[in-house]
C-alpha cells in the first residue's frame, strides 16, 4: 500500500473542498461531512426538500473523482434488475449475456429511494454492504470506491415506501443540505445568468486511485482504547434509552468509528479524539435510531450529554 503523505492529503482534500464549494455554495459544513463519508467508505442518505442541490452534489462529486456517475430515478414500477442488471439470451451466440445495471459505477445517485418498492430497495443491500451483486448465483464485483448517494423527500409521503431498518443501517450518515443563505442565493443567480455558463473543463481533484489510498489511510488512524470505550458506552446508551426502540447495531458502531477516523484526517490528525466521535454523532445516529415519541435529534443530544467523554491527550 502506498504511503499517503500529510502534504499530499491536505492538497488533494482542499482541492476537493474548493471544487465542491463552487457548485454547492454556502454549504461548507455539509461538504466536509460528505467528504468524511466518502473517505470512510460509507454511503450517504440525503433527507431534504426538492431543489436544494442533491443531484448537483452527486454530479460534482463524480467529477472530483474522475469517476462514472449513474443515476436511478426511483419509481414504484422500478424492478431489481433495473438496478443490478440482468442476463439476456443472445439469439446469435446462443448464450446468455450479462447487461450491467447502474450499480456498476463509482458514484450512484438513487433519487427518491423511498418511492420504489421494498423489493427493489433490497437490490441495493448487497451492493452497499459488500460492494458486489449476485445475478443468477454469479457474484459480480463493483468498484472498490462504490459510493451511494440516496435521496428521500421528507414532506412528500404519497406513494412512498419508508426505508426499512436494514436499508437505513447500511447508510453511514444522513444529511440535510437545506436552503442556502442570502449570499449563496445571490451567487447562484449570478452563476445562472452568465452567458457561457460554468466551465466545462472539469478535472479530477481526487482521482479514484488517490481516493482508494486515502480510504486505506483512514483505516490506520489510531483510536485510543479510552475512545473506543467511550464509543461503546454511547452505543450501549442508545440501546438502553426508553425513547429508542432500535439502538445502534454493531455495524452502525463500526460506521461510527470509521467516520470519526475520517473526520480526524480532515482535521489533519492521525488519531481520533472524543470530540471527533461527538462531531459525527448526529448524522450517524439520526439515520439509524428508531424512536418512539421524542424527536430523534433531542434524543441524540440527551445521550451525548449523559455519557461523559474521557479525558484524552
Amino acid at each position: 500500500m502506498s504511503v499517503v503523505t500529510e502534504n499530499e492529503t491536505h492538497t488533494a482534500l482542499q482541492a476537493m473542498r474548493d471544487q465542491l464549494g463552487r457548485v454547492l455554495l454556502g454549504k461548507s459544513d455539509q461538504i466536509e461531512m460528505v467528504i468524511a463519508c466518502l473517505l470512510a467508505q460509507g454511503h450517504l442518505l440525503l433527507d431534504d426538500l426538492p431543489g436544494t442541490g442533491k443531484t448537483t452534489l452527486a454530479k460534482a462529486l463524480a467529477e472530483c473523482l474522475g469517476g462514472r456517475l449513474s443515476r436511478i430515478q426511483c419509481t414504484p414500477d422500478l424492478l431489481p434488475t433495473d438496478v443490478t442488471g440482468f442476463n439476456m439470451f443472445n439469439q446469435k451466440t446462443r448464450e446468455f449475456e450479462f447487461h450491467a445495471g447502474p450499480v456498476f459505477a463509482d458514484v450512484l445517485l438513487a433519487d427518491e429511494l423511498n418511492r420504489t418498492t421494498p423489493r427493489t430497495q433490497s437490490a441495493l443491500l448487497e451492493a452497499m454492504a459488500e460492494r458486489q451483486v449476485t445475478i443468477d448465483a454469479v457474484p459480480y464485483p463493483l468498484s472498490e470506491t462504490f459510493f451511494v448517494i440516496a435521496t428521500q423527500n421528507p414532506i412528500d409521503s404519497h406513494g412512498a415506501y419508508p426505508l426499512p431498518e436494514a436499508q437505513l443501517d447500511r447508510f453511514t450518515i444522513k444529511l440535510q443540505i437545506g436552503y442556502p443563505d442570502r449570499a449563496a442565493q445571490l451567487g447562484i443567480l449570478e452563476n445562472a445568468s452568465r452567458a457561457v455558463g460554468p466551465d466545462k473543463e472539469t478535472h479530477s481533484s481526487l482521482p479514484l486511485a488517490e481516493l482508494r489510498r486515502m480510504q486505506q489511510h483512514v483505516q490506520t488512524v489510531t483510536v485510543h482504547p479510552r475512545v473506543r470505550e467511550y464509543l461503546v458506552d454511547l452505543v450501549d446508551a442508545t440501546r438502553e434509552d426508553v425513547s429508542i426502540q432500535l439502538g445502534v447495531s454493531p455495524r452502525g458502531m463500526l460506521h461510527w468509528q470509521r467516520i470519526a477516523q475520517a473526520w480526524a484526517v480532515l482535521q489533519g490528525r492521525d488519531f481520533v479524539t472524543p470530540s471527533d466521535v461527538a462531531k459525527v454523532a448526529h448524522p450517524v445516529l439520526t439515520v439509524r435510531l428508531l424512536t418512539t415519541t421524542d424527536d430523534v435529534d433531542s434524543v441524540v443530544d440527551r445521550i451525548m450529554k449523559q455519557v461523559p467523554a474521557p479525558e484524552y491527550k
